[in-house]
């Protein structure tokens, strides 16, 4: 049997079930929607877990990388990280800047590949929308954001990851001005919103389904 696991903050998250770490108690997002997709057509063959933290920051899931990343051993694993480091920052202090943020997620990469050199990862890009949560500071948020996406892509290449593009395809989908239909807040994405980070994340590994 597989292991696939979710890796992130609040929207890998989505309400998980700490005490059920399995295939079961996967919370309510992308993760939820994902599993349940491929499992119908795979029983039996791959373990879903889903380890997204509420408002992690790059440095948190490093922080995390034994418990967590190694200790599982996972043969596939999707991160989707980054946007808490903007917000924490705008609105706490407490954020990480591009450059740390970059240092710290090619730690993050190189030591799950020299501890698991069979695993497949799949960086996702993060993403923000004009919502309740980033309006007063949309610039700023825009701006920084997609600094840490570059960051994302370009780690990915270096290290030849898989990259799910997000920003463009949020941008797309809600170039009507109807934001709160993809996203809570701008931050948080809505059940469709899920479902496209699902869709999107199901395309980059379409390859690896029929052999899970």
């Amino acid at each position: 049997m597989k292991t696939f696991l979710f890796q992130g903050d609040s929207i890998t998250d989505a309400g998980r079930d700490d005490e059920n770490q399995d295939n079961f108690g996967l919370g309510c997002g992308y993760a939820l929607l994902l599993a349940s997709d491929i499992e119908k057509n795979n029983k039996g063959k791959i373990k879903f877990i889903n380890r997204g933290k509420s408002g992690d920051r790059i440095t948190d899931v490093y922080a995390r990388i034994k418990e967590d990343i190694i200790n599982l051993k996972p043969d596939y694993m999707s991160i989707l990280i980054g946007v808490n480091d903007v917000s924490h920052e705008l609105t706490m202090g407490c954020g990480v800047t591009p450059k740390k943020f970059g240092m710290i997620y090619e730690l993050l990469i190189e030591e799950i590949k020299e501890s698991l050199p069979e695993i497949t990862i799949i960086i996702l890009e993060p993403f923000v929308l004009k919502g309740t949560a980033t309006e007063k500071l949309w610039n700023d948020f825009n701006c920084e954001v997609r600094k840490l996406a570059d960051v994302s892509k370009q780690i990915a290449q270096k290290y030849n990851l898989k990259f799910v593009p997000l920003q463009d395809k949020f941008d797309e989908l809600s170039s009507d001005g109807d934001t709160r239909y993809w996203s809570v807040d701008g931050i948080h994405p809505t059940s469709a919103g899920h479902q496209v980070i699902k869709e999107e994340l199901q395309k980059a590994i379409e390859e690896y389904i029929s052999v899970l």
